[in-house]
This record gives structure tokens, sequence and C-alpha cells, in this order.
């Protein structure tokens, strides 16, 4: 049979992971240096191992209601409670439980985007984003964000048309590990209101925000006195419009567990919701049960262990590269020298040389003049990568 003709145009439109293809260049590498991939590096916690293996032993392995086990859902709304001051009548119909934040973000899509209708994502962006537009023959308006990476209202107001129907913000970002400040949030959240947009707010890597770039209280300070990352989710009636993304993989260690929620627009959520049930059908069940353990899991040496190494990358990378320190999540996005005249992908192609593996900075962006390093590697494998990346950005 002939199946090439029966391929959708959405599907042959999309390209494969960049991620995944450096990683594939270097598949042949022996023992490489491997700063490509952003997967945590430290364990699962022995607790929360512990509940997805009861659970398991439980017979609790059927299906889940598609919108999250209630416990769980429970659970997330206390959170976002003492978080975000959000009050859920409903946590069961307010709060969905995905597979991934990916699950999430691909649900949002199919909920509110029509052919046509355009998504503005920022430049340089999580490499999903382009693809929620095309899962749903909508249109990617990429607003430049070029050179700090922030996604700002002034920025994004020039990229609005009257097709406009969703504004994403990662912040802590990926690539860059951007963190937006208080009043960049509170702004963009005006703009969106104003325009009567939805904003959604991937906050994937909400607990890897470093102390220099925590600047915003809980909703309920006795509950967690340490200063959070801003976010335009913690303004007085934010669930109103803002969509927000979080998951469980980044900050505890389980990314293959695929585990993440959304809660915001009461009517959105219920869409997501019914959505799941003809697509992913439920995150996985044992493993909910885990997350409810994970929510007690007190992450803050490992935070501190990341920002460490942050501050490695600062100390090697700036003085050749003028790279500014990241406020959050565990990556750099450092401009290749122009000296050099090497676009990001001839400079993976130099770095796999040395037995170095990155991701060339067109896999994020409509330009490749960057390149991506993950640092949720040990201590001494980053070491060593950043001695290779001194040397190639040096002209050595």
């Amino acid at each position: 049979m002939e199946v090439a003709h029966l391929l959708s145009r959405r599907t042959l439109a999309m390209s494969g992971s960049g991620i995944r293809r450096a990683f594939e260049l270097g598949a042949k590498l022996k023992d490489p240096i491997n700063l490509s991939i952003g997967q945590p590096d430290f364990p699962v916690a022995r607790a929360v191992k512990d509940a997805a293996i009861h659970a398991i032993n439980a017979d609790k392995n059927g299906y889940s209601l598609s919108r999250g086990i209630p416990e769980l859902t429970a659970r997330i709304a206390t959170k976002l409670h003492n978080d975000f001051g959000w009050h859920f009548q409903n946590s069961e119909s307010d709060i969905i439980v995905t597979p991934g934040t990916s699950g999430a973000l691909v649900l949002a899509a199919m909920a509110t985007l029509n052919p046509g209708d355009e998504i503005i994502i920022p430049d340089p962006y999580f490499v999903l984003y382009p693809a929620m537009a095309s899962l749903s023959d909508a249109k990617a308006v990429y607003c430049d964000t070029y050179p700090d990476c922030k996604l700002t209202a002034e920025r994004v107001e020039r990229c609005i048309t009257a097709r406009t129907k969703m504004v994403v913000l990662n912040s802590p970002g990926n690539p860059g590990g951007v963190v937006n400040t208080v009043d960049e949030c509170r702004d963009l959240l005006d703009l969106c209101r104003r325009k009567n947009l939805l904003l959604l707010s991937d906050e994937i890597y909400d607990e890897f925000t470093y102390t220099d770039a925590r600047t915003q209280k809980a909703a309920k300070p006795e509950n967690d006195p340490m200063l959070k990352c801003p976010s335009p989710a913690r303004f007085p009636g934010a669930e109103e419009t803002v969509l927000l993304v979080r998951g469980f993989g980044k900050t505890y260690g389980n990314t293959g567990w695929r585990l993440g929620y959304a809660a915001g627009p009461k009517k959105l959520i219920e869409q997501m919701i019914k959505l799941q049930q003809f697509s992913f059908v439920c995150a996985p069940t044992p493993l909910q049960w885990g997350a409810i353990a994970a929510l007690d899991v007190d992450a803050t040496l490992q935070m501190q262990e990341y920002q460490k190494r942050r501050d490695m990358v600062v100390k090697a990378l700036s003085p050749v590269t003028g790279l500014k320190a990241p406020g959050g999540a565990f990556y750099a996005f450092p401009k290749i020298p122009e000296k050099l005249g090497m676009t990001g992908l001839e400079f993976l192609e130099a770095a796999i040389e040395r037995n170095l593996i990155l991701v060339n900075g067109g896999t994020f962006s409509q330009r490749d003049t960057h390149f991506r390093l993950s640092y949720a590697v040990p201590e001494h494998k980053l070491q060593a990568g950043l001695e290779v990346l001194v040397s190639l950005l040096s002209g050595g």
C-alpha cells in the first residue's frame, strides 16, 4: 500500500523534536557529555515510590475518572488555594489531572482553537507550542522576545489580531530559564483581560525558581513562608482568565510517570475533561496516588544544588557569551559569538566532534543564533562540558 498520500498535512508540516535529533547525533559517541536532555538527575523520593507501589499492590490499576482521582484533585485544590488564593467550589470539576503537562497543553489547544485561530507564543519557545497550533489547524504567531527572552505585554500587544485567542507564557522558561517579574506578569494579565484572551501560564518549572528570582508571596504565607515564583495566577480573580498548567515530573524527578494538571476557567476545564475522555482517557491511576505523596516532599535541597550548578554555568560562560544568570529551570541559552561565524547547528556539530551533546537554538526558535544546554547532570559532567564549551566559544 502507498501510505504517503494518506498522511495528513498537519503531520507532514511538523518536524521531529530537535532535542531528540541532537541525542541521535550523539548516539554513536562513547560516554558523551550529554547536556541536551531536560530531565532531573535526582531520584524519586522513597515515600513517592512507596505510595505508587502500594497503589499497584492494592489493585488500584484500573481507569480513574478522566479528571483524576478525587483524592489528588482535592490536594491540588488545597495547594492552589494556599499558593494563589484560588477558591474551588468543586475540585473534581475545576481541576484536571493530565498525562504530563504536555497533555494539558494539547487539551487546552483542542478545547479553544478553531482552524484559522491564532495562538501567540514566545520566540524562543518550548518545542510543543508551535505543535499546539498545528494539531488544531490554527496558526502560531511568534512573539520575538530577544535578546532577554521576556514575554512582555508590550511585545505581545503588537502580535494581537482579530483571530487571537490565546497567549502562552512560560516562566521559568525553556530554553532560556528566564523568570518574568511581578510587574511583567501583572501587565500581561491586564492585557489579556482587556482583549478577552486566554492567558495560559505554563509553570512546569515553578519550584525551579532560584533565590534571586523569588519575589512574590504565596496567598497564605503562613503555610509556606518562602517567597515564590512570580505568576499572573497570583492576582485576584486570575482563575477567570488564566489557565494554570503545572506538573510533577520536573520537581519530583519522575518525568516518565507523565503527570500534570491544569486549573482555571471552569467552562474550559469542563471541555478539557470531555476531550480527555476521548483521547488520553486518564492519567496513570497508580501513579496519581504517588503524586499525592509527592506534594508532601520538600525539594529545597535539590533546588539549592541546581542553583549551585546554575552559578557554575554563568561563571564559565558569561565572559565568553555575555550570558545573564537564568532565574529558573535548569537551562542556559547563550548566544554564539558572531566572531565564530557559526549557526547553532554548526556549533552543535562542532561540539559533537568533541564528545559534547547540546541542542541548537533553531530547535526552539525561528532563528539559529544560540544553543541550549541543560545542567541537570552530575557536577563532574557539567564541569567537563563547560571546559569544552569555553574552548569552542573562545575559538579554540
